[in-house]
């Protein structure tokens, strides 16, 4: 099989690190080849804090996804997450020195590197800036001003910021354990691909990725990305306050979470109890299923409360932001029992658990579809898209260069004509986090 149509999405997690391999399908659809995991033992928060234990976890994955697909794995596409993004919204202009020029593509990167020279804290980088509309003269809600005339361009964008150090240290893991990397992609913009469908980005729509370390947040309407967070809460805060309030070990309190855990309390009778192993001979404990639903409940309502008001931030209550589509759940923490349920009590917004099986191949087993690989399916697919666009740009360049050999053999005049044509053919666009991330592989190749 040839490597390049196949893609390796690598998702550096709190809990687990993900490595999946795959390729599309015939019908235009993602078929996974192989997935590995391991247990994540240096990450907390989504944020490097032990190097040799995260090349580790992620050495172990690539390994068990090789071994499954047979297929060897070169070059990764990462996910960046973690409580040190954050984001905000900027607006900027530049003068266009000819406005009887049309607007093109170098007009936009002159607007997007301007916001690049933002002053940021000390120690944050702009990963993303991502256009929302634009204005051409005063003439306001333009979402493609290519090709229209104009002298001063204007747009408001949505800026994603993140520590220089955290995403040092994510490339040096990956380069360090023989892998190349290829792409680094927001989280939560890999995840919402897998799981969003294009009609209810349109609508207005919330994205939240529960992870072990972190709660993800990315809202999306009229089709573009409006706001995204990152909440320093997720599923592990949750086991933390079981093995608290039981007094019992966490790998104990994990399995009770997963097992018999719920987010709604009223669900558990009075008289359903559990009864847990004791350590070294001591006598079992017995839990009631009421109280452990009750610990849950607690800090699940916590972490609905902090996302909602993220959304109330964005600006929901507006008539015009109103997300119609509600929010979309999709993470480990979203196999909870109730957990829809008690989101759509405490927002009042219609509520669906997220699958990354729209995009998946028929033949997916049960794993692959589940919530919790939701971020690996979308880096994948991300990998998938540009390693496609990067091979419709080579054909171009390679259809130009036939066209140029057979124009010699026609007459002067003609060659010129033909010169003109291929010289005016639209450019593929390139997508702007395509061109950060190939900054960011030169910056880790001359930190070395």
């Amino acid at each position: 099989m040839e490597q390049e149509n196949i893609a390796v999405g690598l998702d550096i997690g709190t809990t687990k690190i993900v490595a999946m391999i795959g390729k599309k399908n015939e019908y235009g659809k993602v078929e996974i080849l192989g997935i590995g995991k391991a247990k994540s033992l240096g990450v907390h928060r989504g944020v490097v804090n032990n190097i040799s234990k995260t090349i580790e976890s992620i050495q172990q994955a690539v390994a068990d996804a090789e071994t499954s697909s047979g297929l060897k794995i070169e070059d990764v596409v990462v996910g960046i997450a973690g409580q040190h993004i954050r984001s905000l919204q900027h607006s900027d202009y530049i003068t266009r020195p000819d406005s009887e020029q049309v607007i093109d593509d170098t007009d936009i990167d002159n607007l997007c590197n301007q916001v690049h020279k933002l002053v940021m804290l000390p120690g944050e980088e702009i990963i993303h800036v991502l256009p929302q509309d634009f204005k051409v003269d005063g003439q306001a809600e333009i979402k493609e001003p290519i090709g229209m005339y104009g002298g001063r361009l204007e747009a408001n964008f949505h800026v994603v910021v993140g520590q220089v150090a955290s995403i040092k240290n994510i490339g040096r893991c990956v380069k360090t354990s023989g892998l190349e990397l290829s792409g680094i992609t927001l989280e939560p913009l890999a995840s919402a691909n897998a799981v969003l469908s294009q009609e209810e980005k349109e609508a207005g729509v919330a994205l939240l990725d529960i992870g072990g370390g972190t709660t993800d947040l990315a809202i999306f309407k009229d089709g573009i990305i409006r706001h995204t967070a990152v909440i320093p809460f997720g599923g592990n805060i949750i086991t933390e306050d079981i093995k608290e309030g039981c007094s019992i070990i966490e790998k104990q309190a994990e399995l009770l979470k997963v097992k018999f855990g719920s987010a709604w309390p009223g669900e558990n009778k009075d008289n359903e109890i559990v009864s847990i192993p004791g350590l070294r001979g001591r006598e079992p404990k017995e839990i009631t299923l009421k109280n452990l639903s009750k610990i849950i409940h607690a800090r699940v309502i916590e972490i609905i409360e902090q996302v909602y008001l993220e959304i109330k931030n964005y600006g929901h209550e507006d008539p015009k932001k109103k997300l119609i589509a509600g929010i979309v759940i999709t993470g480990g923490g979203a196999q909870l029992k109730h957990l829809k349920q008690l989101v759509e009590y405490i927002t009042g917004m219609d509520t669906r658990i997220g699958y990354p099986n729209e995009h998946l191949a028929g033949n997916s087993d049960a794993e692959t579809t589940s919530p919790l690989y939701a971020t690996a399916v979308g880096l994948v697919m991300n990998s998938l898209e540009s390693k496609e666009r990067k091979r419709n740009n080579e054909i171009n360049v390679t259809d130009e260069e036939v066209l140029t050999e057979e124009s010699n053999e026609i007459e002067a005049e003609q060659v010129e004509e033909t010169l003109t044509q291929t010289s005016e053919k639209p450019k593929e666009k390139v997508k702007f986090f395509d061109k950060w991330a190939e900054k960011f592989k030169e910056f880790l190749d001359n930190a070395e």
